[in-house]
């Protein structure tokens, strides 16, 4: 009978292929559609409606009817699914199914600074919106077979390759032509921040993509109002705009990075994540974004060696237990997700790890919508996959139990109708203890042995017992045993009870009935051991270890509170009219400094619930501030092009860089991330106050004036970089100087021209041809407008020279010279330009351009009269910035008052936040430093740093994250231990990578 089933499948499928209108009939054709009944099911209509002992009925790729009393046709191929669970079908929206890997370009020994891409398309390879998947398509039988195999009957599918990727398709994974499996072309368009197969020199870094996307949405929106259709790859991405969008990112801060986008262009992106998304829940809950989840959930680590576990960082042993939890954590915000097989090393695993999701707290019912509903609303077929109704798709899965249970098996999917076998069931455990009617009698039986080769017996009333033949032949029960030296035999069908008719010794026929009357007792015995191991497996949220902020070492669990505090008897740095001041007394409030100086703080002690600090013996300082950092970065350098003045290092912050807790250990508490000198001009700098455990936008500094990197020198020429960067201009100073002439007549040009465009009326602008918005120009006009200022990386007094006289021809004010160790060459023309100078204390020898280095260079300039500051540019020098103000003392015998400047007030002259910080007066942001003696000395250290009045550092809460560091880090050891010895694969400890950036970083 079951072949003749498939046999009838077969056919049905291949009259239905050759029926296509513009297909011919090659034989002979047929327009019967067989009906489907599948009866006795568990049927999950959708998440939250449940059908039991129901009916679905479908025609050929259509559901016709369903629910619990329905009417079968006669003509009706019926399915007895016995109990089983119908769901419908899963849907993938993220995969490349039938269009194959990509391929990469050959490397050559030669930077690629165009397009190689033959004809009329955009300039950069790693833009592809006119890829379109539907023209491309070609089914895979065996990838088909993988994916059904998980549950899933239809797919979105799309090229992963570049950062504007093109147009998707939904095809169904069934074994047919392509013809018949496109179900729909040019579904949403998809974006990532990755440029892929490209071997253009640019974008090199993620902010780099970033602008790259940014400017090219632009670009298609300007070359559609200029009805210019020469670019084939514009005209595609303004038509996929209209689209429904998809943007993959690599981590959580990246997905608050197209949030922004989503604000630029009113573009309501879905995010596919990487899963690491519970650890910035709130902030992502505010995009309002639908998320497309992987489950590849990581192993636990071997740690079975305890030197290499030593390399093992608490950010991934936490990462490791929390992350089957991401999902649950998601639903509990009523984020909208859907599941996708994407970034598992085996689809195999897909189904186990959608289970382990359950067991870390996700409902079933959001499991569902993630397979079913959320990922039909996202391809725009809500209304006919994604749930068992009438008049929708007959795409539905046949589960021997409930899905989420551990042992459960998929055994049938059915694709728009067609039916694949995945896994035979299992044979009925016929084994327990039965009741035997027949011919009058009452006889006990008793079936046992093996589930698959049971052994059956008559007990008698005296408990001697009669062996029983017993078999099962194509569903058919046959029995036979002997009873006073004459031979019955029994055939029937059924489970409980089985029926059927049996020859006597006589030959006369009789009918019999056996029904169970108890349970196979050892079974049970084994199904209470499976139970009691099952019982390690269910966890919840809570069970998962405590979530810190960030999810690594030092991470805090809630966020420093703003409290009022008085700080007395201490020596008070002022940097302001006051000077030092000796056993005086500071009060802050709200985040703000509200006195300072006994009479001050008496006069408001009493209005405010004070806590009291005692700092007698202690000195307290303003914070830190670093003009020239890069820590907090993924990214340094976009050094792809001569100019990447379009590059905002605030889409590269990392805020989980434990470099800043370490600098808040040393009193830093704001720091200007630069973008790096690998060309003379580089990104837009990111001014952020070190709030430890906040998101990147949370860090930034509130209504700072814009600055952007410019840089002299060897990195710009690129002469220090080998012999494969000959290629990009300029590879001589001379060029350098060429390069910022033609880049601010260029924005002074493009000023002209949005101020004629601007002058025109509606209807002429209409009618008229509009400028090209450049996001590199815009920046490089606000320099021009005063609206953003210049650091500028420097060394030689050639080169200084050089770009004074550049800005003054340009009429621009540069506004710092960082480095700038030959500044002591020419303080005069610094002073007379307005410029100020962020320099290395002693610094020098380390390449050639810096042989004239002096450590009196700082003292110098001071002494000139230019606003002077010392710098890091490194994350070890950051932490002891306070003794690098001391070599000012040493070297050039500057005031302790006016040294103590170089780190505190000047930097924040120079970056123009003087106004809220820099120095403790009132009305100034509370970023407060507690030293335990002079703080310039190499003895003294930080004991606490406040910023707007919270305290993120202080020594006593060091030594608690410290002994609460170790003890996770053993509870977590402990845990994958246990995991290992109970027979669980496990994962090397990777080689972790540590990157410290420094201004020629060209790495991610």
């Amino acid at each position: 009978m079951k072949n003749l089933l498939k046999l009838a499948f077969c056919l049905l499928s291949i009259f239905s292929l050759q029926a296509q209108d513009n297909f011919p009939v090659n034989g002979v054709s047929s327009k019967y559609e067989a009906v489907h009944a599948f009866v006795n099911a568990h049927i999950q209509v959708d998440p939250l409606t449940q059908i039991d002992q129901g009916t679905l009925l479908i025609k050929g790729d259509e559901i016709i009817a369903i629910g619990e009393d329905i009417s079968i046709p006669k003509n009706a191929i019926i399915h007895n699914v016995d109990g089983a669970y119908i769901y419908p079908s899963f849907i993938d929206v993220y995969t490349n199914y039938g269009l194959g890997d990509v391929e990469k370009s050959e490397w050559k020994p030669r930077p690629q600074l165009e397009s190689n891409t033959p004809g009329a398309y955009s300039w950069n390879q790693a833009l592809k919106p006119e890829y379109q998947a539907a023209q491309h398509f070609s089914p895979n039988k065996k990838v088909a077979a993988q994916m059904r195999s998980n549950g899933f009957g239809i797919v979105l599918s799309f090229q992963k390759d570049g950062i504007a990727r093109g147009t998707s398709c939904v095809v169904s994974l069934s074994d047919n032509r392509a013809q018949k499996d496109l179900i729909k072309e040019n579904v949403s368009a998809h974006y990532s921040f990755k440029k892929g197969s490209s071997r253009q020199s640019y974008p090199s870094s993620f902010m780099g993509s970033v602008a790259l996307l940014r400017q090219s949405i632009y670009d298609a929106l300007w070359a559609k109002h200029n009805k210019d259709e020469s670019n084939l790859s514009l005209n595609a991405l303004h038509q996929n705009l209209k689209l429904k969008a998809i943007i993959e990112v690599d981590n959580r801060h990246a997905a608050l990075t197209v949030q922004d986008l989503s604000k630029e262009f009113k573009m309501n992106f879905i995010i596919k994540g990487s899963g690491d998304e519970y650890q910035n829940v709130k902030e992502l809950k505010k995009t309002g974004s639908t998320f497309i989840l992987p489950l590849n959930f990581p192993k636990a680590y071997d740690v079975s060696n305890a030197f290499l576990t030593l390399d093992l960082t608490l950010e991934r042993m936490k990462h490791w237990e929390q992350a089957p939890a991401n999902p649950a954590i998601l639903a509990s915000e009523e984020i909208q997700f859907a599941f996708t097989t994407a970034d598992l090393k085996e689809s195999k695993d897909f189904i186990p790890n959608l289970r382990k999701a359950l067991d870390y707290g996700l409902s079933k019912e959001d499991a569902l919508h993630a397979l079913t509903t959320v990922p039909a609303k996202i391809i725009g077929l809500e209304n006919s996959v994604g749930k068992l109704k009438k008049g929708m798709k007959a795409n539905f899965v046949i589960w021997d139990h409930d899905l989420f249970e551990e042992d459960s098996k998929l055994l049938e999917n059915w694709v728009h109708g067609e039916g694949y076998t995945i896994n035979h069931r299992e044979a009925y455990d016929y084994r327990g203890i039965y009741i035997l009617k027949i011919d009058g009698e009452r006889l006990n039986l008793h079936i046992k042995g093996e589930a698959d080769n049971p052994k059956a017996e008559i007990i008698e009333e005296d408990s001697t017992t009669v062996k029983v033949h017993f078999s099962i032949e194509n569903q058919l029960l046959n029995l036979r045993y002997e009873r006073e030296e004459a031979t019955i035999r029994l055939s029937g069908h059924g489970q409980n009870p089985i029926e059927g008719q049996a020859q006597l010794a006589n030959g006369d026929w009789v009918p019999f009935l056996i029904k169970k009357k108890e349970a196979f007792k050892e079974a049970e015995e084994k199904d209470a051991e499976n139970k009691l191991i099952d019982l390690d497996k269910v966890r919840t949220i809570n069970d998962v270890g405590e979530q810190w902020f960030p999810n690594r070492a030092y991470g805090w669990t809630e966020k420093p509170e703003q409290k009022a505090v008085l700080f007395t008897n201490a020596t008070i740095w002022t940097n302001d009219e006051e000077g030092i001041i000796e056993n005086a007394s500071i009060a802050v409030l709200n985040g703000k400094i509200i006195a300072v100086g006994n009479a001050s703080v008496e006069a408001i002690k009493a209005k405010y619930p004070f806590t009291i600090i005692d700092a007698k013996g202690k000195h307290i300082t303003t914070g830190i501030i670093d003009e020239h950092s890069h820590i907090a970065l993924r990214s340094v350098n976009e050094g792809g092009q001569v100019s990447s003045a379009e590059v905002r290092m605030k889409d590269a912050l990392n805020p989980d860089d434990v470099n800043i807790y370490r600098q808040l250990a040393g009193g830093v508490t704001s720091a200007q991330l630069l973008h790096g000198s690998a060309n003379p001009i580089g990104g837009q700098s990111a001014l952020i106050k070190l709030r430890w455990g906040a998101s990147a936008s949370e860090m930034l500094f509130e209504d700072a004036k814009p600055f952007i990197k410019f840089a002299l020198g060897e990195n710009v020429k690129q002469s220090n970089w080998g012999s494969y960067s000959t290629i990009r201009f300029p590879q001589t100073r001379m060029g350098v100087e060429q390069v910022y002439y033609d880049a601010f007549i260029r924005a002074d040009e493009y000023d002209k021209d949005w101020k004629a465009w601007n002058k025109l009326s509606a209807s002429q602008k209409k009618n008229s041809e509009m400028p090209r918005k450049d996001l590199e120009l815009d920046c490089l006009l606000e320099i021009l407008k005063d609206q953003r200022e210049i650091t500028c990386h420097s060394y030689r007094q050639s080169e200084i020279n050089m770009l004074i006289h550049v800005a003054d021809s340009m009429d621009f004010t540069l506004n710092t010279f960082t480095h700038i160790l030959e500044g002591y060459k020419v303080a005069e023309k610094m002073k007379a330009h307005g410029v100020g100078a962020s320099t290395f204390s002693d610094w020098w020898a380390y390449k050639y351009e810096v042989n004239d280095a002096i450590p009196h260079n700082g003292a110098l300039l001071h002494n000139m009269g230019v606003v002077t500051a010392f710098n890091s540019d490194d994350p070890e020098m950051a932490r002891r910035l306070n003794q690098e103000a001391a070599k000012a003392v040493k070297y050039g015998n500057v005031s302790e008052e006016d040294a103590w400047k170089f780190v505190t007030l000047n930097p924040a002259k120079l970056l123009h936040i003087d106004h809220k910080v820099g120095s403790l007066k009132k009305g100034m942001d509370a970023d407060i430093v507690v030293w335990s003696g002079h703080p310039m000395s190499i003895y003294t250290i930080a004991e606490q740093t406040y910023i707007d009045g919270r305290c993120y550092y202080s020594l006593e809460k060091d030594r608690e994250l410290r002994e609460r560091n170790q003890a996770e880090r053993a509870r977590l050891i402990q845990k994958m231990l246990q995991k290992k010895e109970n027979g669980k694969s496990t994962q090397k400890i990777p080689k972790e990578k540590h990157h410290h950036h420094h201004c020629d970083s060209i790495d991610e």
